[in-house]
């Protein structure tokens, strides 16, 4: 298929559309209010399910129920919205039911702007509601990467039956790109729908979804369960793109536009004789802990560049365990950094080398 210039928020909304979802629940939200726009017309011609819900709260609600009837469901929203839906998705991760969500981030804390940020790294890879669970999280740096990534997210989710956050940000949201969307994926047939789901019990025995075990020790055994869950997660699931690691002196770690930056930053710097690679994660959970270990062991140096005051830093050093220095750089409140000032950065930290 031939590439068309996107908005970002459209082509995650179409990508969501062509990977078969069945069900779309939202509330309006800058900076991916469009999404809920491109949902809100090409839902209902295709004869599918689009609702405004009054508010984050109830959709993440209407989500869990979709969910729960085994639907291939989706939300999206922004970082106050996501911290609204945050005890619903503890419910959905505590009933295991597959569901897609995309945070389109914005600056905080509180209402913040709709400005780029980067700020709910901790809220959605530390796993958002209460309980001891993990959710997916997926971080893209392009449009194609964005459309690539929903798509993905919604066999991820079934295949584990976990909650998979795609986290992007205002500028991936906000931007147009030449890419490429994938083909039409047919919607399941009810007869189709996984063997757990609630589909009515006519014809066999009931079903029943719940996060409820009022029993301790029943709880353990569940969170025991998801545990077992998250270990073959974390075996499988790690993404990440390496730029110019080879013989490298110091590594920049980033995500996303971050990333994205710091790339071009990296440009810079390599023509000017700095021996500096990138490692961007595109899995935030599973990390990619022992890429990064690896690479702590040939480097003198890492530098983690983030637009927030440094979330995702505090897992790089885990990873590096102390083996070189980590220094950061971030911008917060959804100032962009420049690949300028990044570059600076990368200069200051490649003296401290020596």
């Amino acid at each position: 298929m031939a590439k068309e210039l996107l908005k970002g928020n459209v082509a995650f909304a179409e990508a969501a559309i062509r990977a078969g979802c069945e069900a779309y629940f939202g509330y309006p939200i800058t900076p991916q209010t469009e999404a809920l726009e491109h949902m809100s017309a090409r839902m209902p011609e295709l004869g599918r399910v689009f609702l405004q819900a009054e508010s984050e709260v109830a959709a993440v609600n209407m989500v869990y129920g979709a969910a729960c009837a085994g639907v291939r469901v989706m939300s999206s929203s922004s970082s106050p919205g996501v911290s609204l839906m945050m005890e619903g998705l503890s419910y959905i991760a505590g009933s295991e039911v597959p569901v897609v969500l995309v945070d389109i981030m914005r600056g905080g804390p509180g209402l913040g702007n709709i400005a780029p940020s980067q700020g709910d790294y901790f809220q959605m890879v530390k796993g958002g509601g209460h309980g001891d669970y993990r959710q997916v999280v997926l971080a893209p740096a392009t449009i194609q990467e964005l459309i690539d990534l929903t798509v993905e997210a919604f066999d991820i989710a079934e295949k584990y039956r976990c909650i998979v956050v795609v986290l992007a940000d205002g500028s991936i949201g906000q931007m147009m790109e030449p890419a490429e969307l994938p083909p039409m994926q047919k919607v399941r047939k009810l007869k189709d729908r996984p063997e757990w789901a609630l589909t009515g019990a006519k014809d066999r025995d009931p079903n029943f979804v719940s996060s409820i075990y009022i029993d301790p020790a029943e709880e353990e055994v569940f969170n025991l369960k998801l545990a077992e869950k998250h270990k073959l997660i974390e075996a499988n699931e790690i993404r990440f793109k390496e730029t110019d690691l080879d013989h490298a002196e110091m590594a920049v770690v980033a995500f996303g536009t971050a990333g994205r930056i710091a790339q071009s930053a990296i440009r810079q710097a390599r023509e000017e004789g700095l021996k500096v690679g990138l490692l961007r994660p595109i899995s935030l959970y599973p990390f990619p802990s022992e890429v990064i270990t690896k690479i702590a062991t040939k480097v003198k140096r890492i530098l983690v560049v983030e637009m927030n005051g440094g979330q995702m830093v505090e897992d790089v050093r885990l990873a590096v365990e102390g083996r070189v220095p980590v220094d950061f750089y971030g911008r917060m409140g959804g100032v962009l950094p420049l690949p300028d000032e990044v570059y600076e950065q990368i200069r200051i930290t490649y003296e401290k080398i020596g």
